[in-house]
């Protein structure tokens, strides 16, 4: 499809008539057409950054009686046609869990997913796979932890490091009930490096009792990495934690925001983190006092001190959350609010002092399981937004969103 299409700026203000509480100034993004399309039953969209200002998305689709984890790349020309990474009626599908894709600094992409390997209706285990030509072809699958039990591993997050890659997941190897006492074991966080021939590195523990099923975020600040997801006290408090390491080496878990959200049960709505050589802005959901909020917080300092937290909901959000650091410092939220039963997936760009936009509507979209959650990837002045539009002729979309200086 040309990419030279026609944006919009067209803003929620414009369409509800006028945002809750003050009024924003105007938008400093323009809405594209849709650029990208694929057929109903298509989800669970994943957007990362390759090398030169290259997209690379990842989904999953049917395909005959099984199912199909698919990828294309978007570069300078366009879209590229959609190549199959895995086809298997083993597939774990889950719309907060999805597959993602890592470009390592040699090119070589590397692709996760979630299998069954056993009858259980959690027993499933994240696989990698490894392509050094684009896509054209891929290497045999890869379980991505050492553990091999039948038990719940998923919610990875993957960014190019050193050579290679890094990841984080989710990982349920203590999820089983003790027979003795009748206790039932924690998730914990996992970190390890990924190399382009398909070498791990040693499994790190980040934290030995997490949420269940809340995404869990990565980046890389600097000389280092910052990883965040939902952490679980004893006394089921569920806010956001972050660490801080390179490798094998990481500072014990510290919280991002005090907001003491008592849940008994996962949220499912995880953090998302975005940073570059110094600075890091995070957006998290939370549901704190029976109040739905979506908070994004800046740190110029990797992530070892956050800035107050910068409410930038409309005032009944979904969460789902994505977020991008702009160069000037700001960052671009996206998130799902269910506007008096009317969802959308809206984009908000907001600055360290607590300065914001008024909020750009993406898409109309569903509160449903199979609306998903938004993903994002900025490339130089443009954002690349991937959603699943839940209707009978839906599927996974891409828009394209300009950001005027």
């Amino acid at each position: 499809m040309n990419l030279s299409t026609r944006f919009l700026p067209l803003t929620l203000a414009v369409l509800m008539g006028a945002c809750a509480g003050e009024v924003q100034r105007p938008t400093s993004l323009a809405r594209g057409e849709v650029e990208f399309a694929r057929p109903p039953g298509s989800g669970e969209p994943h957007l990362s950054l390759g090398a030169e200002g290259r997209a690379v998305l990842t989904w999953i689709e049917p395909a005959g009686e099984a199912r199909a984890v698919r990828l294309a790349i978007r570069d300078a020309d366009g879209w590229s046609p959609p190549r199959t990474v895995r086809h298997s009626d083993r597939l774990f599908v889950n719309w907060a869990d999805f597959p993602s894709s890592v470009e390592m600094p040699d090119g070589t992409i590397a692709v996760h997913w979630l299998e069954k390997v056993a009858e259980g209706p959690y027993a499933y285990h994240v696989l990698l796979a490894l392509s050094p030509d684009g896509g054209a072809t891929w290497s045999e699958p890869l379980r991505a932890h050492d553990d091999a039990s039948p038990t719940e591993h998923g919610f990875v997050s993957m960014v190019p490091w050193r050579d290679g890659a890094a990841l984080t997941w989710l990982d349920g190897r203590a999820m089983t009930v003790d027979p003795e006492t009748g206790v039932r074991g924690a998730m914990s966080v996992r970190f390890r490096t990924l190399e382009p021939d398909g070498h791990l590195g040693p499994e790190v523990l980040l934290d030995d009792r997490t949420c269940e099923c809340c995404q869990t975020a990565l980046a890389r600040v600097g000389g280092g990495l910052v990883a965040a997801y939902r952490d679980r006290s004893e006394s089921e408090i569920r806010d956001i934690a972050v660490v801080r390491g390179a490798g094998e080496r990481w500072t014990a878990p510290a919280s991002l925001s005090t907001d003491g959200w008592e849940i008994p049960g996962c949220p499912v709505n995880g953090p998302q983190l975005s940073g570059d050589e110094g600075a890091l802005v995070s957006a998290w959901y939370t549901g704190a006092g029976g109040t739905p909020r979506v908070y994004v917080a800046f740190s110029e300092d990797g992530g070892a001190t956050f800035a107050p937290r910068i409410r930038v909901d409309e005032g009944l959000p979904l969460g789902r959350v994505d977020i991008e650091r702009l160069d000037d410092g700001s960052a671009v939220a996206v998130w799902l609010e269910a506007s008096d039963g009317a969802p959308r997936l809206l984009a908000r760009r907001v600055w360290p002092d607590g300065s914001m936009e008024s909020p750009l509507l993406i898409s109309e979209t569903a509160g449903e399981r199979s609306s998903g959650f938004p993903r994002t990837v900025r490339i130089d002045d443009e954002l690349l937004i991937a959603w699943t539009l839940a209707s009978d002729d839906g599927g996974v979309r891409v828009r394209s969103v300009r950001i005027a200086d």
